[in-house]
């Protein structure tokens, strides 16, 4: 369970060097949002509760100022969102124990939407990974990786994004679309990655009954950030991403804000 202890050192170490060695300056360049809006139209896991916004008061009070209050509700896992490894691995670490520098750093940005195009059950392997850094240089430590299948276009669409749009346990089976394969996170985990990424509704592809990938990576206290926005305007080398859950104290999850910042 604490296999993930000496890469981890080595992940802050090494985002010190990157950032001390070639700073981006953040006053400049662009900053993209990789995070889709919380609303009732969020995708969330057919057995888990929806995102519910109820109004406590909208309007010109009795004191004559305007006020606006809302209470939300929700489950952890929906929308674009943190898996803690606590969520697959027994003893990992929860939302709130995450170290912040492990989920922000130099972004790697892997495209497999032509595999995606022709396979809709497509799981991203090691050679995928190895092909990637042949042409980009060998993915570092403490690198946040973001895997591009395309589907987030879809994501307005539940039944095209996720294989179906109905609820319940029964609709599980039929989930359909791409995620990592296992290799491919035994790689990823090999590397000492600070996070991993997908513009899926979940890392594991949709068929997936045993969600190996999952295990693979949180066993080694990797963290997953899942139904990541468009990911089309990112460069695979280069940007800076800054993914920053909610601080959910023992949370196995949570919802997740995502940017990038890509320099001039």
């Amino acid at each position: 369970m604490r296999a993930f202890a000496v890469p981890l050192a080595v992940s802050a170490a090494s985002l010190v060097v990157a950032f001390s060695a070639s700073a981006q300056d953040l006053a400049s360049g662009r900053w993209i949002d990789l995070t889709h809006p919380f609303n009732e139209d969020a995708v969330y896991w057919p057995t888990a509760e929806m995102f519910e916004l109820e109004e406590v008061f909208h309007g010109h009070t009795e004191g004559g100022w305007y006020y606006t209050a809302y209470n939300f509700s929700a489950a952890e896992h929906g929308g674009t969102h943190l898996d803690s490894p606590i969520h697959f691995a027994e003893g990992g670490l929860t939302a709130d124990a995450i170290p912040v520098e492990q989920m922000i750093g130099p972004g790697f940005v892997i495209d497999v939407r032509a595999a995606v195009a022709a396979d809709v059950d497509y799981r991203v392997s090691a050679a995928d990974i190895e092909a990637f850094e042949a042409e980009h240089g060998q993915i570092p430590a403490g690198a946040i990786v973001l895997i591009d299948t395309g589907r987030a276009g879809l994501y307005s669409d539940r039944a095209a994004y996720m294989g179906t749009a109905e609820r319940g346990a029964e609709a599980v089976a039929k989930l359909r679309f791409p995620g990592l394969g296992k290799d491919g996170a035994e790689l990823l985990v090999a590397r000492g990655v600070g996070a991993v990424g997908i513009d899926t509704p979940s890392i594991d592809h949709g068929q997936s009954t045993n969600f190996e990938t999952h295990v693979a990576l949180m066993t080694n206290d990797i963290p997953a950030f899942e139904n990541v926005g468009d990911m089309s305007a990112l460069p695979p080398v280069g940007a800076t991403i800054v993914a920053l859950p909610m601080k959910i104290e023992g949370g196995s999850g949570g919802p997740l804000r995502i940017v990038a910042h890509v320099p001039e």
